[in-house]
């Protein structure tokens, strides 16, 4: 009887090991909605501000050791990667705003089909028919997606929700080849370019005509603003980081990457069920190939 109890823990270990980084995907997807409900147009960037000066002081506390120790040329490729993410983070709330909770989470899952596409085209190498295939499906997902009501232009939200997965493709080929980063510790990398991305926003708050100002916006906040912020700043950022770290080193990447690449369900899951948004079938239609694709682009890619 001993002899078989390896073969029967080790699926319950594998599951246990699991749970965390599905959850981590439930908090990404409902985090679309969550930003929504606490963004407007005019406080985008003190949104941006709050949240990431919220949890910049426990990275950088957590690391500080790490920190040091990074070089000078490392700490320059961290900041110009978080300039990018800066970029990212804008264009994501920007875009939410405008769109969808539902729209946002699905159409930013294309990142899965523009990166291996972008980095074939870096390589000049040609993908495989199977993934060409999962890129037409996917993308002929998103035209149904945002075509719910009639085929009409997208929305401004979709369209900077669109230009943000380009940039999320961006921002992972530039992880690849900036030798500076490569091999820098994962904690220390992530703080140094949050900060980048904080500055960002912390430069953006200071023009004029760019907003209302992070202190204003926090001295209005009621309880249901405040408990959204500290969704998105503790679960969607410290959460979600030390769940990765700590996933990846009991099981491997593909499957936490495959756990993770179920964010765009929950996302349309928390769009439709709290959020109280409507597709019409077109739409279903469309999310349904958005999902299908993603995941078929997913698998072909490495396969």
């Amino acid at each position: 009887m001993t002899a078989i109890a390896p073969v029967l823990e080790t699926p319950r270990r594998a599951w246990l090991a699991d749970l965390p980084v599905l959850a981590v995907a439930v908090v990404w997807g409902g985090s679309y909605l969550a930003a929504k409900g606490i963004t407007t147009a005019h406080t985008v960037i003190a949104v941006l501000v709050l949240r990431f000066a919220l949890v910049l002081p426990v990275l950088v506390v957590a690391g500080w050791a790490r920190l040091r120790a990074l070089s000078p040329a490392q700490l320059r490729g961290a900041g110009g990667l978080g300039l990018v993410l800066g970029g990212i983070f804008l264009l994501e709330t920007y875009g939410v705003v405008h769109t969808s909770a539902t729209n946002a989470g699905l159409i930013i899952s294309l990142t899965m089909i523009f990166t291996p596409l972008a980095e074939a085209a870096v390589k000049r190498r040609v993908p495989s028919v199977g993934f060409l295939g999962a890129a037409g499906v996917s993308v002929a997902g998103v035209v149904l997606l945002t075509q719910g009501a009639g085929f009409t232009a997208p929305s401004l939200g979709d369209l900077l929700i669109l230009g943000a997965a380009f940039a999320r493709t961006l921002h992972v080929l530039l992880m690849a080849r900036v030798k500076a980063v490569q091999d820098a510790d994962s904690l220390s990398l992530t703080t140094v370019q949050l900060g980048g991305a904080v500055l960002v926003f912390a430069v953006l708050a200071a023009v004029p005509g760019t907003g209302e100002s992070p202190w204003a916006v926090a001295l209005d906040f009621g309880v249901a603003e405040w408990a959204g912020l500290a969704f998105l700043s503790v679960f969607c950022t410290l959460f979600a980081f030390f769940v990765q770290m700590w996933a990846v080193r009991r099981t491997s990447p593909s499957r936490v990457s495959l756990l993770l690449g179920t964010e765009p369900l929950w996302a349309a899951a928390a769009g439709i069920a709290i959020g109280g948004e409507h597709l019409a079938p077109l739409g279903f239609a469309g999310a349904a190939l958005v999902l299908a694709g993603t995941a078929w682009g997913r698998r072909a890619a490495t396969g």
